[in-house]
């Protein structure tokens, strides 16, 4: 069956001439049956109606379709442009002209909705920097005025609240010195140094650094059975010793709080690249927050990380050096079970 559905202007023009100037014929051949007399009738029918039929779209219905095209681009039309409106633009079927329309509405969908999410991204951002700077400025604030009102000559009290004052001054300056190793990540200033290293060594490095903090909560620290053998990876070592230093503190802070167990796990996966996992057998997370726990200040339970300590950061710089390398970085996680928060690295060639 004939197919009307994409034609273009010429060929709706062609096809409404062709059926108009054929019944002029067969009357003018009913009324003098000549068949010369109903050709020619049939041609100067057929030339007039298709010239004042593709006039007609040309005029009324194509001239607005290029506004909508110009309205869509949002820019004075080039010369190149131009040739596409006065000759490429025309041979398109409405059909076409209709997708081209839905598939801008829909890219303008998506912009705005990206739009309406970094803005409300942008605001919970600003109200949890105040809110995290917030905190530490009044204590700070508290303690000073207490200090200045006569607390200072009470030998008994006047130390103490110098340090508790001083330890929110720590807590402002690692919260600035994030911040700004973030933007720096975020912005490509901070360029890599890689070269090769083993990781378990690495690893046992942190732990080593940390373990004041984990022997405190008598928390054991290893790398899993199997997962020994040596693995010499491609990355600057520094950046990835920040990444697993954060991991092991976090694991520290929220995974079981006396006689925990932290675990990484090295694997090799392609011969390529190679996944290093973190574990701990803590609260876990519940499964609203995974998506989110990578975003800066972002807290699973405010009122308990806060009192824990932390920037709220730790993670969101994490997944920025992991990225930088060209990496991925992922969460599992389950109430009462544990968490474990793995990244891949290049294996090294050499």
């Amino acid at each position: 069956m004939f197919n009307t559905k994409n034609l273009s202007p010429q060929q709706l023009s062609l096809y409404t001439a062709c059926l108009f100037s054929l019944p002029i014929c067969f009357g003018f051949y009913i009324v003098r049956p000549e068949w010369w007399i109903a050709i020619v009738a049939f041609v100067i029918t057929f030339i007039g109606s298709y010239a004042l039929i593709q006039f007609t779209l040309e005029r009324f219905i194509y001239r607005k379709i290029k506004l909508i095209y110009k309205y869509i681009y949002q820019t004075k039309a080039t010369k190149r442009e131009e040739i596409y409106y006065k000759n490429i633009l025309p041979q398109k079927s409405i059909d076409d002209v209709r997708a081209d329309v839905e598939q801008w509405a829909a890219r303008k969908k998506e912009e705005i909705e990206t739009l309406k999410s970094n803005e409300a991204y942008r605001k919970e951002f600003l109200q949890n920097l105040a809110h995290e700077f917030k905190t530490p400025i009044f204590a700070i604030q508290g303690y000073v005025d207490t200090l200045l009102d006569g607390a200072l000559d009470n030998p008994a009290v006047n130390k103490k609240f110098l340090e508790n004052a001083a330890r929110n001054v720590d807590r402002m300056v690692a919260l600035v010195s994030d911040l700004d190793e973030i933007a720096k990540l975020e912005s490509g200033e901070q360029p890599l140094y890689k070269k090769s290293f083993v990781i378990q060594d690495l690893i046992k490095e942190v732990y080593e650094t940390l373990s004041i903090k984990t022997a405190s909560r008598h928390i054991s620290c290893s790398i899993k059975k199997g997962c020994d053998p040596p693995v010499t990876v491609f990355a600057d070592k520094e950046k990835i010793k920040q990444v697993i230093t954060n991991l092991v503190s976090n694991s520290t802070k929220y995974g079981k709080e006396e006689n925990g167990h932290i675990v990484a796990s090295i694997y090799n996966t392609d011969g390529k690249h190679v996944l290093v996992e973190i574990s701990d057998d803590g609260g876990g997370i519940s499964e609203e927050h995974l998506p989110r726990i990578f975003e800066r200040f972002y807290r699973t339970d405010r009122g308990r990380s806060r009192n824990i300590g932390g920037t709220g950061i730790g993670l969101a710089i994490c997944k920025h050096i992991i990225e930088a390398h060209g990496q991925t970085i992922h969460v599992r996680s389950k109430p009462d079970v544990g968490t474990t928060i793995g990244f891949t690295l290049d294996v090294s060639e050499v």
